[in-house]
């Protein structure tokens, strides 16, 4: 289910290897981060732990990693009458591969990249329920789990109003074409699909156009040459409904916004319509 897309494209293979310096010179963290609570998750390459559990409302996830190259935390929402060890054992199944058949289980509220000596923030709301958080490293099933419990707030703390938004959909993005350094900006899956939210640098407007059509197009030699350096992860794979938000600090530029989930049949959402370009600015 959190699995990383398990047939991986070239360009795909490029953008993996890639993708955590990218993340660590992207997003930041907000100011507004300090007046939240805190959900302290960190992970090895074979472990995760997650530190005391806030309440319901909004938290600043800090993840840290020791040990571990590039990653993935995941935060699975758990629904009422299912056990994290049903969960655990689904991951394990062949079916698991596609995440979008892990609705019947729970959803992906959370994913973001994490490397080691980079801790990495960002915020999000989490209902009160059950819960496990998972390292996703590669292919292949989560290598570590976690299970813990959110427990109902009185007063439920809101998340500080992102200055801009960004919404998936099926297929397709919806949101600000031009974001700026420095705000606060919220990546929401609004499509039925688990979607995944990633910018890929170009050197100039018209190579992010060429881009986009090498990509819609499916033709992974040209993509390839015109991604001008590593991308940055807005969000990893989540399911319908989930939501978080980051100050941006990627480098200004242009940039192709794109999700490399792949449909029953293996075609990537980018050759569907998943992919636009965007610009970053000062």
């Amino acid at each position: 289910m959190p699995r990383r897309p398990n047939r991986l494209t070239a360009v795909r293979t490029v953008l993996l290897a890639t993708l955590t310096s990218g993340l660590i010179a992207g997003l930041s963290t907000g100011a507004q981060a300090a007046t939240l609570p805190t959900l302290s998750v960190s992970v090895t390459a074979s472990s995760i732990a997650v530190g005391a559990a806030p309440q319901s409302g909004a938290v600043n996830v800090v993840s840290t990693a020791t040990g571990l190259k590039e990653g993935a935390v995941l935060l699975f929402a758990l629904k009422p009458g299912v056990s994290a060890a049903e969960v655990v054992a689904f991951l394990a199944t062949k079916a698991s591969a596609d995440p979008n058949t892990a609705n019947r289980f729970g959803s992906i509220v959370f994913d973001t990249e994490v490397a080691a000596g980079h801790p990495v923030e960002a915020q999000t709301t989490l209902q009160s329920g059950q819960y496990l958080a998972l390292l996703a490293s590669g292919e292949g099933p989560p290598k570590a789990n976690a299970a813990f419990t959110v427990s109902a707030a009185a007063a439920p703390v809101a998340l500080p109003a992102p200055q801009a938004v960004e919404r998936a959909i099926d297929f397709g993005f919806k949101g600000p074409s031009t974001l700026h350094v420095g705000e606060l900006v919220g990546f929401e899956n609004e499509g039925f699909l688990v979607h995944m939210n990633l910018a890929l640098p170009a050197k100039s407007r018209k190579a992010a156009k060429r881009l986009a059509g090498a990509l819609l197009a499916g033709k992974q030699k040209q993509a390839e040459k015109l991604i001008a350096g590593p991308p940055v992860s807005f969000t990893g794979p989540v399911s319908s409904g989930a939501y978080q938000q980051m100050t941006l600090s990627a480098k200004p530029g242009w940039y192709v916004q794109v999700c490399f989930m792949q449909t029953q049949d293996g075609r990537d959402h980018a050759k569907l319509g998943m992919e636009r370009v965007i610009k970053i600015a000062k």
